[in-house]
Formats: C-alpha cells, structure tokens, sequence
C-alpha cells in the first residue's frame, strides 16, 4: 500500500518558551505569539482548522472547527540550533552542547584554516550576517580574504563574494573548514554565505550551503536501508550531510519551497517520505528582528495550505512542525530556546485530536518509523492517535 509523509518544517516557528529556556537567557521568548501581537493578530485560517490555536494561545488564531492533531513538542537536545532540533526529530539527542565562540574562534583553529586555504581571513567574531556584510564587505572586495564569523549557534560561518571567489571555490573553503574542525571543535554546521552586490546594497544568494557534522544513524538512514525513498527539500540534506537522503532539491525561499513540495506530490506515487525546510521565516526575519515579515510569511504559508490538501491522498500523512524558535520581538538575533508546534492531518482525520505536550522532538521520527511499519525505539510515536474515531 502507498503512503507518503509529508513532514514540513517552519524554520524558527516556535511557539513558547522552553522550561529551561531560563539557562539560554530566553524566558518569555515566544515566536508565534509575540508576532501575532505586533501584527494585531496573524490570519492563517488554515493552520487554524488544523488546530494552532488550541496548542498555546495565538491572537487571531481561531480555536474552532478544528480538523486535525495538534501538539506541543519540547526540545531536550542541549542548545537551540538547526542541528539541534533536527537531529532530535530523528533519533539523535544531543546530550552535550555544541562548541560555541562568543569571543571568535581561537589561534589553534584559524591559524591551520588559513595556512589551508592560503589566504587570510577578515572578522572572526560573533555577527549578524547582513551587518558584518556592510561593515566588511568592501575590505573583502578589495584584499580577497573571506569573512569568518560565528551566532550564538555552533556554526562556522564564511562569507564570499561571488565575484571575488566563485561559489564552488567557497565550497572547497568549507569542506577544509569542516575536515578541520574535529574534537573539541566540532561545530555543527560549517556554512557558505555567497552574496553579491556593490558596498551598501551586498546580498546573500541563495547558493548558501550548510556542512554538517556527522552524528551517525538516524531514522531517515533506518528509511532509506529499508527502501523508503527520503526526498530532502530545501536545506535538508546539507543539515543531514547527505545521510539517509535519497534524493535533495535546493530551492530559493520559501515560495519554491512550496513549489518544489507541490511538484514532488505530484511526481512521487510510491511509498516515500518528503521533507520541506522552510527557511525564510528564520533568515529574512527571525535573525533580522523583523515581526511583521515573519507574520506575512505565515500568512503566506497558510495560503499556500489548501494546495496541499488537494494533493493529499487517503493513505498521505502531513506534519507541520518547527526547529526552535528565533523571537524576533527581542533585542537579540539569535534564535531562542522554545517549544515547537506539531500539527498532523490526513484525510482520513474527522475530528480534533489534541496531542499534549511531547516531552522530546523525538515523537515526531517514532511517528514516522510506525507510519512506514520501520522498527525504531526512540521517541514515543503518537501515530495511534490519529487515527481514532
């Protein structure tokens, strides 16, 4: 029998602080609720029916004629990142935070980085990728040194000009940073940020690329050793490395995003698992502290909904759910330490079916694995909810 699961991931959506987001400096961080308010109330009809509303309250947000499941999933992976979150979706909790650098990254990593790409480097310190762009892109244009700079996230961040070192060059400077940063450097993710444009006006593309660490076996490589083909979209394979992924599809935002989604419903008729990131909600305005784009890119993703559930077959599954939050109402830019949201439908679902609150992401891959009768012992599946009548 076919079934497809559709898992779409709302970078940065969170929806209330987590129990200890005290230790991450984020106590009252919440994403959707705090940009509902700004903008007088968020109109997403759709992910109302699916139940939003009657996760935690969000103002507009209608609790009524709800057809759906709906939950709450708490983080338990140590630190608020994409590695974090994802990584606990299929099995791997991170027990031990990621190493972080809110001073820069020390002489025993840049000194061998640069020695290995034969140039110096600008930066090295904690930055909003846009601010650092202005403040040293011009110096970038002009000596050819790559810009390094961290979050508050374990990543290894480096920026390039097209123009000064084309993207597959700034790739290979990636990798050499991935290879080197091992024990007690490794970083989540080493990342690409290519921009273009002239002093004032600089622009990251859309040729980002994430190299992430390794964690070994994860419920998508359990998937795909059982012939369940696992189609990553959007940033998916680079936050995996490629592990357990079938088959990747980059995409430009979160428009395409839909887009590619849509048109892999419809060329994929077999068993499968689709995977969507969704990333303009964390990029353009989480990290931007810009409430109201991230409420009309809700209001933009609910429109595109009723496309989906037109797709949706009687034996297809669809999960919408977050990584962590990225409050955009707070002075940082960083992301924030929250609980995410977890909404389930399927066509066969008749009525609300409230999930509680999941005390691991880990929920989301054990639902999956009995969705595709994979054996996987992590997490506590609440595929048997759904389905009750």
């Amino acid at each position: 029998m076919q079934r497809r699961a559709i898992v779409i991931v709302l970078d940065s959506v969170g929806i209330g602080h987590a129990p200890d987001a005290s230790e991450y400096g984020d106590e009252g961080a919440n994403t959707l609720a705090n940009v509902a308010k700004v903008l007088g109330g968020l109109h997403v009809p759709n992910l109302g029916r699916l139940g939003l509303g009657k996760i935690s309250p969000v103002e507009g947000v209608a609790t009524t004629n709800v057809r759906g499941a709906y939950g709450m999933m708490v983080p338990q992976s140590a630190g608020k990142d994409t590695t974090n979150g994802h990584m606990e979706f299929v099995g791997v909790t991170l027990r031990t935070p990621l190493p972080t650098y809110p001073h820069g990254f020390p002489k025993e990593i840049m000194e061998p980085f640069e020695r290995a790409i034969h140039r110096k480097t600008l930066g090295n310190r904690p930055a909003s990728g846009t601010v650092i762009l202005d403040e040293l892109g011009q110096e970038h244009m002009n000596t050819g040194f790559p810009i390094v700079y961290t979050s508050g996230d374990s990543v290894f961040q480096i920026a390039a000009h097209e123009e000064v070192i084309p993207v597959a060059e700034l790739y290979e400077i990636c990798q050499i940073a991935r290879t080197l940063l091992v024990g007690e450097h490794a970083v989540g993710r080493v990342i690409a940020r290519p921009f273009i444009g002239t002093p004032g006006h600089f622009t990251r593309t859309a040729n980002r690329r994430d190299f992430s660490l390794d964690f070994g076996p994860t419920l998508l490589t359990q998937l795909t050793q059982h012939g369940i083909p696992v189609i990553g979209i959007g940033k998916i394979a680079d936050i995996y490395g490629g592990h357990g992924i079938t088959r990747s599809i980059h995409t430009n935002g979160n428009e395409d995003g839909m887009n590619q989604t849509l048109l892999t419903l419809d060329q994929t008729k077999e068993t499968a698992l689709i995977f969507t990131n969704l990333v303009d909600f964390d990029m353009l305005y989480g990290h931007r502290n810009d409430p109201i784009g991230f409420g009309r890119a809700i209001e933009a993703f609910d429109r595109r909904l009723p496309e989906l559930f037109e797709r949706l077959e009687e034996n297809d599954l669809l999960l919408i759910t977050a990584d962590h939050g990225c409050d955009p109402t707070t002075p940082s830019t960083d992301h924030s330490r929250e609980c995410v949201p977890i909404l389930a439908y399927s066509k066969e679902m008749h009525e609300e079916i409230p999930l509680g609150v999941r005390s691991t992401f880990a929920d989301l891959g054990a639902t999956l694995a009995d969705f595709f009768d994979v054996q996987w012992d992590v997490g506590s599946s609440f595929y048997s909810a759904l389905w009750r009548r």
